[in-house]
């Protein structure tokens, strides 16, 4: 009697990689980490247990390739909304937080991931929380690298502080907007950087 054929699509290792992580975010960021087993990703990701557990050595390090997943998507999502050819170093600034007004509508947005693997792994040692300080440490490099920018144009008195505020409203509309809705007092955060950049100006 002939076998039946395997229903799994051929993929290569690094597409079923891949493919995995795809489902695992889905799972792990809409229903949260913890709480998804790695069983429920592999029945989601039409793969067998065994062929998960050769990519990946145990759910941690599953975990942690989220985290290094959504960062790298998370870097060139903020890289390409602030790239040089968007304008100014002002414009670019405040198409960042264009930016971040689409990424937070409730259709694709149920908070920070970053944050979100934070509260779930508060353990400084484990991967999944190293690689969320990681991205929060890049996000604010960023903003210094984009309040620099503007001082070369403006006279920014202290690029150093203007960039901590905008990471601080960055973070706020994540967690505002996972309470209130992305209509409540996120929509204000692009108002907002503009006060700040105004505000941050040497007045002569």
């Amino acid at each position: 009697m002939a076998s039946k054929p395997d229903p799994r699509p051929r993929r290569t290792a690094a597409q079923t990689r891949e493919h995995v992580l795809e489902v695992a975010h889905e799972l792990f960021y809409w229903h949260g980490i913890r709480v998804t087993g790695v069983d429920t990703i592999a029945a989601e990701a039409n793969v067998a247990p065994t062929t998960l557990y050769r990519l990946f050595a145990s759910k941690d390090d599953l975990i942690a390739a989220y985290v290094e997943r959504a960062d790298r998507l998370y870097r060139e999502w903020m890289t390409e909304a602030t790239a040089p050819d968007v304008g100014s170093p002002r414009e670019r600034i405040l198409a960042l937080f264009d930016a971040l007004d689409e990424q937070v509508q409730p259709q694709r947005c149920r908070g920070c991931p970053f944050l979100m693997a934070l509260a779930e792994f508060p353990d400084p040692q484990l991967p999944a929380h190293a690689h969320a300080v990681a991205t929060k440490a890049w996000v604010h490099g960023r903003l210094r690298e984009l309040t620099d920018a503007l001082a070369a144009t403006e006279p920014v008195r202290d690029p150093e502080a203007l960039a901590d505020q905008l990471a601080v409203v960055m973070e706020g509309v994540y967690a505002s907007a996972q309470a209130l809705g992305a209509g409540g007092p996120a929509r204000r955060a692009r108002a907002m950087a503009e006060t700040l950049m105004d505000a941050a100006l040497e007045r002569r």
